[in-house]
């Protein structure tokens, strides 16, 4: 009687095509879809170096084990696969290769498609430039002497005193005490006597006072912002020389003419005495 053939039992051709590592289901995956690694490196903001290194199980050229990890997630995220399952894959496949030496880190790289975009980090700059160039314009604009042309448009707008028919000019207060200019704010300030010679010419910063000479003659003010200096006159508080942030020139400040200026009525001109 013949020998009866013997057969090896042969492997089911789908188990056997079946991608058994990580980076092979990927790929598979990745062609499944009809994609291609480009795709996937648009989808996930990872070099396409890189996505090839995973799905050729490189995990060497890899930055490192936490990179693989993540990368990994990425890509499965990308092309819908279980990317819990793909990560856990990859860990045990690392822990097989070269990098198995590496220590592996609990934790995994942020998702690179999370990270903001380069024009929005542009963005941020360029306001946070503007802001620090627009408060550096304001502060210069604040402690700068005012000009010409301001003082100018100043002494225009004062009105001429007109003399009131049968009205005697109030009597001024008897001077006692000193004359005293405290900034309330950083301010520049300029006082000069009847001669020219400054007195006072420069920035007073908040906190600081300055006394004027008890011998000057017909001295007077310029600034352009009054209402950050505080004056008076033996202790006396006299009103502000002049409106908000609006330039002050040829205002008298001795103490006569600022006694006789915190006595005058309401409404009289900022600059007369």
């Amino acid at each position: 009687m013949a020998d009866e053939p013997e057969f090896e039992p042969v492997a089911d051709d789908a188990t056997a095509a079946q991608p058994s590592t990580p980076g092979a289901k990927l790929r598979a995956a990745r062609e499944a879809q009809g994609l291609s690694v480009q795709d996937i490196a648009t989808r996930t903001r990872i070099a396409q170096r890189q996505l090839e290194a995973i799905e050729r199980d490189d995990y060497g050229a890899l930055p490192g084990i936490p990179y693989a990890v993540g990368f990994a997630r990425a890509y499965a995220r990308a092309i819908d696969l279980d990317e819990v399952a793909i990560a856990a894959d990859v860990r045990n496949a690392v822990h097989n290769s070269d990098m198995r030496a590496t220590r592996y880190e609990a934790f995994e790289p942020a998702d690179p498609a999370r990270v903001p975009s380069r024009t929005l980090a542009w963005t941020a700059a360029v306001i946070g430039i503007i802001v620090i160039a627009g408060f550096t314009i304001w502060r210069t604009q604040l402690l700068t002497p005012p000009t010409g042309e301001e003082i100018a448009e100043q002494q225009a707008e004062k009105p001429a005193a007109a003399p009131k028919a049968g009205v005697q000019a109030p009597i001024a207060a008897p001077v006692t005490g000193p004359v005293v200019f405290t900034a309330n704010d950083d301010v520049w300030m300029r006082i000069v006597d009847e001669a020219g010679e400054r007195l006072k010419d420069g920035l007073l910063k908040k906190g600081e006072s300055f006394t004027l000479p008890a011998g000057a003659r017909n001295p007077t003010i310029l600034t352009g912002r009054p209402q950050a200096l505080d004056v008076t006159v033996g202790g006396k508080a006299i009103p502000p020389l002049g409106a908000a942030d609006r330039t002050i020139a040829d205002v008298p400040v001795s103490a006569e003419a600022l006694l006789a200026r915190a006595a005058a009525p309401a409404g009289a001109p900022a600059g007369a005495p």
